[in-house]
């Protein structure tokens, strides 16, 4: 018998006042799962560094930062980080983590497709992108169902424990 596992998760956006739960989570979550492109070295910036950067994302129109919190603890976090550059300002980088005590309960899609209702939302993002571990098949999965698209394998595109890995360039357009 498979026990379903209920769990009370809110979704915002993040403020300033969320850095050093942000730092922390990325810190937890970097040696957890060798998909992630920081490791032991953590994130090495200061909670000041982290809400200034916070707060510049949260009064941006084509930028936004999204936590999934638990019991008062974030446990995931989903962005989309787009240049200042007139030509290229219309594109958004796609980034997301979730702890992996709360792998497997659909944090990832939830969170996935608030940041496309974002997006759309947002008039200014045209196209998401984001790159992904070729091993990292239940990510591939989840992107590939919310219609993005393969662009491109990136040979050696990752070192992790001294191997070298392929990445996938993955996208989807924001009608």
């Amino acid at each position: 018998m498979v026990k379903e596992q209920t769990l009370d998760c809110t979704i915002r956006e993040a403020i300033p006042d969320d850095a050093e739960a942000v730092i922390d989570l990325l810190n937890r979550t970097a040696t957890q799962t060798g998909f992630m492109t920081q490791g032991e070295e953590g994130l090495g910036i200061t909670v000041e560094e982290e809400a200034e950067e916070l707060d510049k994302i949260y009064h941006s129109d084509n930028n936004t930062i999204l936590l999934a919190v638990v019991d008062g603890q974030v446990i995931g976090i989903a962005s989309i980080h787009a240049s200042s550059k007139p030509k290229i300002r219309h594109i958004g980088d796609i980034g997301i983590v979730i702890d992996k005590d709360y792998w497997g309960m659909g944090l990832g899609r939830l969170m996935m497709e608030d940041l496309i209702d974002w997006a759309q939302e947002s008039e200014v993002i045209k196209r998401l992108q984001l790159q992904v571990q070729h091993r990292n098949t239940r990510g591939r999965a989840l992107y590939e169902s919310l219609g993005f698209d393969l662009e491109a394998i990136m040979k050696y595109g990752v070192k992790d424990a001294g191997e070298y890995l392929d990445v996938c360039q993955m996208s989807r357009l924001v009608l």
